[in-house]
């Protein structure tokens, strides 16, 4: 008997709302479509280091944000992703308001590459990166 197994609907974009340190931190996502995505961060003091810059942590939570949110949505958002690989270069300090762009550039069935960069209110860039997220089922 040859039956076909049908699997159900999946909807991973509403998974970043879902992530109660997103919501900590204060991180918006302006867009995520078709393997791009855009996030916004108002730096604020609790969110600063000692030079009263945004914290290196919450830069890279950006970033990795970003680029996650991009394969997700290169995936049609039908299924999850971790982080596998990460690798980051800070290039000034990041203050006021800061908006990550998220890019997924390749990979395939199992994984996703991608790069992502932050800018400051100026345009300057703060910080960029590039991962490779292993694709999960949610």
């Amino acid at each position: 008997m040859d039956t076909e197994i049908s699997l159900p609907e999946v909807d991973t974009s509403t998974l970043f709302a879902r992530v109660p340190f997103n919501r900590l931190l204060g991180l918006r996502r302006e867009f995520c479509e078709a393997g791009q995505a855009r996030m916004v961060l108002e730096t604020r003091d609790e969110l600063t280091n000692n030079f009263e810059a945004t914290h290196g942590g919450v830069i890279m939570t950006l970033l990795d944000v970003a680029m996650s949110s991009a394969a997700l949505s290169k995936s049609g958002f039908q299924r999850a992703v971790v982080t596998i690989d990460m690798s980051t270069s800070f290039l000034k300090p990041g203050r006021g308001r800061l908006v990550a762009h998220g890019t997924a550039l390749g990979g395939g069935r199992s994984v996703c590459f991608c790069e992502a960069r932050i800018e400051d209110e100026a345009g300057d860039l703060v910080a960029k990166a590039m991962g490779t997220f292993k694709y999960v089922q949610p």
